[in-house]
Parts: structure tokens; C-alpha cells; sequence
């Protein structure tokens, strides 16, 4: 049958590869030949040698479409890639390296002036007289920042002084036409001047951490504004500002909003965002009276609070300023604004003078600028008061700390009222009794003297008629010159606020009061016992 045909065809066959002897009645069966060996062998390589291109070839990458010849080539082609791949891969990691650590370095770096750019809005018409207050503090060769016009000022004739070389370059602000304004009390302004940092970043300037707003008459303290910022992480969103001195304009603007005039600084992250949405929320805010609260607007729906350092001063106020600095609170003096409203900070002379005068002991010491020390002449029961690089005072009597570290009202507040329920801090009215009124002493000199590595500033008696008082104490008339001794202290806001001390030194010189301010010493509190 068919079937068993095929099986008796097919045993032969099997028994030709199983058995090696001959078997009588059967077919002879042969040992396999050497041909068939050796393409066994053959076979056995052929396979191999698919298996090891298949092997190489997955190990290379996917866009090399080289085809392989031998094992051999395969071998060293992939050797040679495998080398030259470790030492490009070693090179990029090397080169990575250096970037990120270059670029650690430069984090780590602390914040300095070369980090901070500054934005002043200036107005075309007040430009020629207020450019002065901005020569006072800015430094061409170590500041960056720009000056915001409404338009060009063109020089006259009679101008002789080129003074572009003291003041920073001078921008015109973009038109704000396409922006609704409809506050009836405001001016159009408040748009262009809202949008400054937008548009000082969109200038591109290189290795920023910090924007700086202020206004033409505002003069920055900017060691003590650079302290202020190094307590901040620049990579993350911060608006630092202060806010006014005035009760009733915090109520109508906001308490959390930064007064631009005292100046407010921004994280380059958060102008970055502001930059990116400023112009779509101002158009949702035409009501708003100016720029700050506008600023503030968008702060608020970007979620960005209002983080407070009380150095920034709006100096919201009319009149003089004596009892806001001599009093100042315990934190770096960082600005003053509105130098066009109130009076001259020393007597007798004009504003920007008087602000140059002050520049002298800010240069020695700007950490210690008007800081408070109080301290008493116990033998003649006198309550001394020091605002270092400014004044000292000197009352009748003993008057506690708690007292005098308030600002008397020696001025008036933004509506011209003597009203003190409308600041927004505490005050102390100027006393009525004849017998209590201090005896002003305003700084006339300051120097260094590298013998005893300490500042020695002179305080000269301000000239004015005193009413007469029957008290039966030492009349403080007869001094007439006060010299303070104090180290400068660099690192003085690196350590945890706290006021300095200061002593009263004995002295043979009857019409010379000597006074030495430093850091408290162990166990130093300011009482008389």
C-alpha cells in the first residue's frame, strides 16, 4: 500500500544514520562520509556566525546602517565605537560638570550690586531739577539700571554741564494708548510707569537676580538695600516693599502693597512672570489711581504677597523729617522718598546738599546710617539720644526706651493735619513742657582714624532759643560739641536686630560731651539703676 511503501522507503534511510555494520537479508548501511561532516560543520559555523552579526548589530545604534563582513570587523568595528563613545560620553560629562559647577559658583556668589538693575521713573518736566537727587546715590561704573521718560528732553543752549556720565541711560516708555484709564483724580502716567520693570527685562540684560523700582526723587542707601536682598533666594518669586507712613493711604490703596516712591524690589522669576501677564491684568484694573496699586493688582493674581522690610521709606509726609530719622527703627536705612515735599534733612541748607552731607558717614559706616542708641548721663540726669550719622539729642530728665524709640511728630501728616491717629506706627508728641525740650546736636563732621580702626563724628549744637526751665539740674546749653566713637560694623544686620549701645564717657571738658556706640556688651541693658 502506499502508506507502507513510504515506510519501508523511509526505514533504509534511518537505518543508514543509526547503524554502522551490515546486516544480512537487509540493505548494506556505510558510516556517513567526510562531505557530510564538513558541511555539518559548515552548517554549524554559518549559524554561529549569524548569531554574533545579530548580537554586535543590536548593541549599535540605531542609525548606523554599516553592514558587517566578517566577525572579526564586527568585533573591532564595535571595540572602536564602544572607545570612542566612552571618551565623547567622559568629555560631555567632564564639560557638564564644569558648567554646572561654574554655574553653582555663580549661584553661591552673594547678591551684589552687579545682580540688581534698577528702573527710575523720571517725568520729562521735573527731569532737569530731580536727575540731581539720582547723582547723589547712583554710580555709573558700578550700578545698572535706566531712567523711564514720558518723552525726550532736549538739552537748551544754556545747559553747559554734560552730566550724562553720572546718571543712567535714559529710556522713553512705551506708548499706553491701547490701555483703558478711567480714575478722574489720576493721570495716565500711572500706565507707562506700572509697566517699568516689564520693560527694563525686556531690554535683556545678562545675570540679574533682582529689579529695583524707584522714583527720580527717591535716593537709595545701596549697601543697605544689597543686605536687605542677600536675606532672600533670588530664584524664587519675591516683591519686597514697605508701605506708607500714612493710615489713610493704606486704607484707600492697600496694606499690602509696596509704595514705588520708597522703591520695592522684584525677583527676576516674578518679573519674568509679571512680563509675561502685565498687559492683560492691567487692562482689568482702568479704576486704579496709579502705578503701585496697580503692581499690586498683578502681584495678587499671580499669588505673590507683599513681603515687608520697614527700610524703604515713602516718607508720605509734609514738614521735617527730624523725628522719622532720629528715631529710626532697627533696620537697614534703605531709602527716602518725597525730598521735593518735605524739608531739608539739616537746617540751613538746600536738599541736595544737605542729602550730599549725609553721603559722608554713609560711606564709613553704612550699616550703622541712623541707628538709634540710647543711653544717659547719670550724674546730670540727661536722657541721650543717638541717630548715628545724623544727630544727637539731649533731654532734661529721664525718659525711657520705650519712649524714645517712637518718632516725635515733627511733622505733619499727608493731608497737613497734626493728627496723630493717621500714621500707621506709633508717635510721640513733641512736649509741651519747656523743661523737656530736646537740645539738638546735627552731625558737622565725620572721618575715619585708622590708629584707633573707629569713626569719629562731631555733632555741633543747633542754634535756636530754648524757653527758659526751672528745673535745678545741669543746663545741657552748656555743650555745645558732642563726639561719638563707633567701629564700623559691616556685618551688623548679619546678626539678629537688636539696638546699639551707647556710653557716656567722662570727660574734663565741660562744654564737650564724648559718647561711644558698639554692640551691646554681655549683660548691657539700657537703665539707669
Amino acid at each position: 500500500m502506499k502508506g507502507n511503501q513510504k515506510d519501508s522507503s523511509e526505514k533504509p534511510i534511518w537505518d543508514r544514520s543509526s547503524s554502522s555494520t551490515s546486516i544480512p537479508g537487509m540493505l548494506s548501511v556505510t558510516r556517513p562520509g567526510p562531505k557530510l561532516m564538513v558541511w555539518l560543520i559548515c552548517f554549524i559555523v554559518f549559524t554561529y556566525i549569524i548569531y554574533m552579526l545579530k548580537l554586535v548589530s543590536t548593541s549599535r545604534s540605531c542609525d548606523d546602517s554599516t553592514p558587517f563582513t566578517t566577525v572579526a570587523a564586527a568585533v573591532s568595528t564595535n571595540a572602536s565605537n564602544v572607545t570612542t563613545s566612552s571618551v565623547v560620553a567622559a568629555a560631555s560629562r567632564r564639560r557638564e560638570w564644569e558648567v554646572v559647577e561654574e554655574e553653582e559658583d555663580r549661584v553661591d556668589d552673594p547678591t551684589d550690586l552687579n545682580h540688581v538693575v534698577f528702573g527710575i521713573a523720571a517725568s520729562s518736566k521735573l527731569w532737569k531739577q530731580r536727575k540731581e537727587y539720582i547723582k547723589i546715590w547712583y554710580k555709573p561704573k558700578r550700578m545698572r539700571g535706566y531712567v523711564w521718560l514720558d518723552k525726550e528732553v532736549k538739552k537748551k543752549s544754556t545747559d553747559v554741564e554734560d552730566d550724562d556720565d553720572l546718571l543712567p541711560p535714559v529710556k522713553i516708555s512705551g506708548g499706553t494708548a491701547s490701555f483703558p484709564y478711567t480714575n478722574k483724580q489720576g493721570q495716565r502716567s500711572a500706565l507707562r510707569i506700572s509697566r517699568i520693570v516689564s520693560e527694563t527685562l525686556r531690554l535683556g540684560p545678562k545675570n540679574v537676580r533682582w529689579f529695583v523700582m524707584g522714583d527720580d526723587d527717591t535716593v537709595f542707601v545701596t549697601d543697605n538695600l544689597i543686605r536687605v536682598l542677600r536675606k532672600y533666594d533670588h530664584e524664587q518669586m519675591y516683591y519686597i516693599g514697605s508701605l506708607s507712613e500714612s493710615h489713610l493711604q493704606n486704607i484707600f490703596f492697600s496694606y499690602g502693597m509696596a509704595y514705588g516712591g520708597g522703591g520695592f524690589a522684584i525677583s527676576y522669576p516674578l518679573a519674568k512672570a509679571l512680563s509675561k501677564m502685565q498687559d492683560r491684568c492691567i487692562q482689568r484694573y482702568p479704576a486704579l489711581y496709579g502705578s503701585d496699586d496697580r503692581m499690586q493688582a498683578c502681584m495678587a493674581e499671580l499669588g505673590v504677597p507683599l513681603t515687608k522690610e520697614l527700610g524703604f521709606h515713602q516718607y508720605d509726609v509734609y514738614g521735617n523729617l527730624f523725628g522719622l530719622l532720629a528715631a529710626h527703627p532697627v533696620t537697614p536705612f534703605v531709602s527716602m522718598h518725597h525730598l521735593d515735599v518735605v524739608e531739608p534733612i539739616f537746617p540751613n541748607m538746600t536738599r541736595v546738599r544737605a542729602l550730599k552731607k549725609l553721603t559722608v558717614p554713609m560711606k564709613l559706616d553704612s550699616a550703622g546710617l541712623l541707628q538709634q542708641s540710647i543711653c544717659y548721663e547719670k550724674q546730670k540726669s540727661w536722657t541721650v539720644s543717638v541717630s548715628w550719622g545724623y544727630a544727637v539729642q539731649i533731654f532734661r530728665g529721664i525718659f525711657s526706651p520705650r519712649e524714645m524709640e517712637m518718632p516725635s511728630r515733627t511733622f505733619l501728616n499727608w493731608y497737613k493735619r497734626a493728627d496723630y491717629t493717621a500714621y500707621a506706627f506709633n508717635t510721640r508728641p513733641v512736649s509741651r513742657n519747656p523743661c523737656q525740650k530736646p537740645f539738638v546736636f546735627y552731625m558737622s563732621s565725620t572721618k575715619f582714624d585708622p590708629q584707633l580702626n573707629t569713626t569719629v563724628s562731631e555733632y555741633t549744637r543747633h542754634r535756636v532759643p530754648h524757653p527758659s526751665c526751672r528745673w535745678k539740674m545741669t543746663n545741657p546749653a552748656e555743650i555745645n560739641t558732642i563726639v561719638v566713637y563707633k567701629k564700623p560694623d559691616p556685618h551688623l544686620w548679619e546678626r539678629s536686630p537688636r539696638r546699639n549701645c551707647c556710653r557716656v564717657l567722662q570727660t574734663k571738658r565741660n562744654n564737650t560731651l564724648w559718647i561711644n556706640v558698639g554692640v551691646c556688651r554681655a549683660g548691657e541693658v539700657t537703665e539707669v539703676k
